[in-house]
C-alpha cells in the first residue's frame, strides 16, 4: 500500500483529499512534518483561496524546500488547485506579485473569461501518454473552481525539466489543466471532487509511485 502524505500548510481540502485518496487504496496521513513528507511515497499538496496566502503557509512550514528535496531526490509530488498554482514561477493577484515555488517556469494570472470563477465540470485535452489521464475517455468532465491559471503554454514548454506534459482546458480561453513532468505532476481541477473521473486519476498516480 502506498504511503501518501496530503501537506498540512494551513490550507483547506485535506480532508478532502485524504478521503479521496483512502477510496483509492492509499495509506494516507495529514500532517506539515518534514521527516513524513520528505520519506512518504507520493507528497500531496493541496490548495484554495489565494496565491500569496498559499505560499505563505507552505514557506511557513519549509513546504518550498520539502518539494524541492523530494523532486531533486526523484520522489513524486502532486499539487491540486492552488497547490498546482504555487509550483509555478510567480502569480498575480490584484496586481500583487508573488513569487512561487519555481518548478516550473510561467505566470498564473487572471483568466480571460465572461464569467469568473471558473466554477463546474469541464472537460479536457490531454497528451496521447498522459499518466495521469490513462484509460480516460477524451469526453470526460473534471470539478473546477478558481479564477486565475497558467495561460501561456511557450513559458511552461521552457522547462529546464525534460518533455513536460500539458493538460489544457478552456474557459473564455485556454489554461493549463494539469501538467506531468517527471516525479512533478498537478492539476487546476479537483480530482476529490470529481467522482470517479478523479478517484481514476488518482488511481493512476498512485499506480506510478
Amino acid at each position: 500500500m502506498a504511503r501518501v502524505v496530503v501537506l498540512d500548510y494551513g490550507s483547506g481540502n485535506l480532508r478532502s483529499a485524504e478521503r479521496a485518496l483512502r477510496r483509492v487504496g492509499a495509506d494516507v496521513e495529514v500532517t506539515s512534518d518534514r521527516h513524513a513528507a520528505l520519506e512518504c511515497d507520493g507528497l500531496v499538496v493541496p490548495g484554495v483561496g489565494a496565491f500569496a496566502a498559499c505560499m505563505a503557509g507552505l514557506r511557513a512550514v519549509a513546504g518550498e524546500r520539502i518539494i524541492g528535496q523530494r523532486l531533486a531526490g526523484g520522489r513524486p509530488v502532486l499539487g491540486v488547485c492552488v497547490g498546482m498554482q504555487i509550483l509555478f514561477e510567480q502569480g498575480i493577484e490584484h496586481g500583487v506579485q508573488t513569487e512561487g515555488c519555481g518548478e516550473w517556469p510561467g505566470t498564473v494570472d487572471r483568466l480571460e473569461a465572461d464569467i469568473v470563477p471558473h466554477m463546474g465540470w469541464n472537460t479536457v485535452r490531454a497528451p496521447a501518454d498522459s499518466m495521469l489521464f490513462d484509460g480516460l475517455d477524451a469526453d470526460t468532465r473534471f470539478y473546477f473552481v478558481h479564477s486565475y491559471a497558467v495561460r501561456n503554454w511557450e513559458l511552461v514548454a521552457q522547462s529546464p525539466m525534460p518533455g513536460p506534459k500539458v493538460t489544457w482546458a478552456n474557459h473564455g480561453s485556454d489554461f493549463v489543466a494539469a501538467a506531468e513532468n517527471g516525479p512533478l505532476s498537478a492539476t487546476q481541477f479537483h480530482p476529490e471532487k470529481s467522482g470517479d473521473a478523479g478517484a481514476h486519476l488518482l488511481t493512476n498516480w498512485l499506480k506510478n509511485l
